[in-house]
Formats: structure tokens, sequence, C-alpha cells
């Protein structure tokens, strides 16, 4: 049967009482206060994000597989400097609460968490330097620091989680996880330590390399950066084959640069026959 809401109760129909009244009011106004969220989250476009989660790390405690190592880099996009790569193993027991992706949180915020996990976890550090960079390309060098990383812990890992699309090849199972410094908490450790540790090496080469702010934009190509490229040329701790860093090279070391030969150019070659050869070849015809 379909009621009609619409309608008046029935006279007989027995009346709320002021308990039920009272219940009803509080609920409808945390209804409409949790309404009212709703809408004002939509007006400012404010999105929930999740932070990373120790599931997976749990789901393989519980299967008897441990340890469990995250691992992460920095510094794949920066012109200057090197690749740090970070493993984590966390322990279960003693985990430092607001771990999250480190590009959600604040330079001090990722110090603070820093000497937190160090201080608790099992970590280890790997860095490629711009020569391997430029030897290997930016992709194997990460992939090569990153398996290093993994490598030095101080307890050989049992599974290994890595952020990206990439495996790397380990001694024990490892399972790429795209995005997975926001999903999960041993990546989002590695994540802090490796930019960490990188920020804190860069501020250091500023100091052996003054004038292209090092400790302001980390290698970055910002637009001061850039400028102070143009206008320097490159130094040891940039990345040879990046293009900007090319360009300002061709710019101040023109001689340095290998002319590119043109594949379009039409070469003359000189055919020599031996005379015997030609006097075989008269005397068959």
């Amino acid at each position: 049967m379909i009621r009609d809401l619409s309608a008046k109760p029935a006279k007989n129909a027995p009346k709320k009482d002021a308990a039920g009244k009272a219940a009803s009011k509080v609920t409808n106004r945390a209804m409409d206060k949790v309404e009212a969220a709703k809408v004002d989250a939509g007006k400012k476009g404010v999105i929930a994000i999740a932070p990373p989660s120790f599931r997976r790390e749990r789901a393989l405690i519980k299967r008897g597989v441990w340890p469990v190592a995250g691992c992460d880099e920095a510094g794949r996009g920066p012109l200057a400097g090197p690749v740090v790569a970070a493993a984590v193993i966390l322990d279960p027991d003693r985990i430092p609460r607001g771990i999250d992706d480190s590009k959600r949180l604040t330079a001090e915020e990722r110090e603070k968490l820093f000497d937190k996990i160090c201080a608790t976890a099992q970590v280890s550090v790997a860095v490629a330097s711009p020569a391997r960079i430029d030897r290997d390309n930016i992709l194997r060098a990460s992939l090569w620091a990153l398996n290093r990383a993994v490598v030095a812990l101080p307890e050989a890992p049992r599974h290994v989680f890595v952020d990206g699309r990439d495996r790397l090849d380990t001694q024990c199972d490892c399972e790429a996880v795209i995005g997975g410094d926001g999903i999960v908490l041993s990546i989002a450790a590695a994540s802090i330590v490796a930019k960490v540790t990188r920020d804190r090496l860069m501020c250091a080469l500023a100091q052996d390399c003054p004038g292209y702010g090092f400790e302001q934009h980390k290698g970055y190509a910002v637009p001061e950066h850039l400028e102070a490229l143009d206008r320097l040329g490159p130094s040891i701790h940039h990345r040879s084959f990046f293009a900007p860093v090319a360009a300002a090279r061709a710019k101040h070391m023109p001689w340095t640069v290998e002319p590119v030969q043109d594949l379009f150019e039409v070469a003359e070659v000189e055919v020599q026959v031996e005379a015997q050869i030609e006097l075989d070849a008269s005397t068959g015809l």
C-alpha cells in the first residue's frame, strides 16, 4: 500500500510524545548540518583525500610475510642535482602519526616526520649522481638508485612496494603501485625520507655553486633557475642532456657540443678497381 505522506494523520492516531519530538528535532538539525557541510564543501571545491594506510602491509603480515619495505625517489624532474631514493621498513608498533605523501606536507612537517621515521623504522638511502643520469638516462638511474636503497636496508625485505609503474629487480617480490606515495604508508614514509635528504643535499650544493639558487628551487626548472642557467652557464651539478642545460652549454661552451651530422648530405665515394680484376673481366667477355 502506498501512503500519502502529505495527508493529515487520522484522529485516533497516537501523537508523538515530547521525547520523540525532541529526538526528531535533533536528528533533523544534525541532517541539516550534514547537508549544509556538503553544500559548503561543494561551493569551496573541497575534495577529501584519504591519507595513505598500512592496510597492504598488515595483509602481508597476516600471511606471514615480513619485513615489508616501501621505496620512493625524489628528483626525477630537476635540471640539477642527484636523484635520491629511499627504502623504509616501518615498525608496525611504532608508526609515527601524520605520515603522508611528501608533496602534501610542508617542509617543516617533512623535517619532523623525517626524524621520527629514522628513529623508529629501518631506513636506507641511495643516490644517483648527475653523471650517472647523463650516462644511463633519468629512468634507469632512478631505478638503479631505488634498487640500491632496497639492498642497503639493514634487514632484507620479503616484499617491496615501489611507487610508480616499474618493478625493481629485487631478490624478493616487488609490487609497483601507481600513486603509491598517496596509498601505501611505507611508500609515503620513503617519499619523505627521499625528499628531505635531497633538499638537504641541494642546500649543500648551493654553497658549492652560489648564484644558481639551489637552496630555493632545489634544481627545478623555475624561471629564476632558468635565468641563472642562461647567465652563468651549467655547473658540474647540472644534468647535461636536459634541454635547458644543453642550450646553456651550447651558449657558454660551444666547443663542448659535437656537430650533428647531416643525414641527407650526399658524399662522393671514390671506387678503385684493381687492374687484374679489370683484365679478367675483359677476357671473360
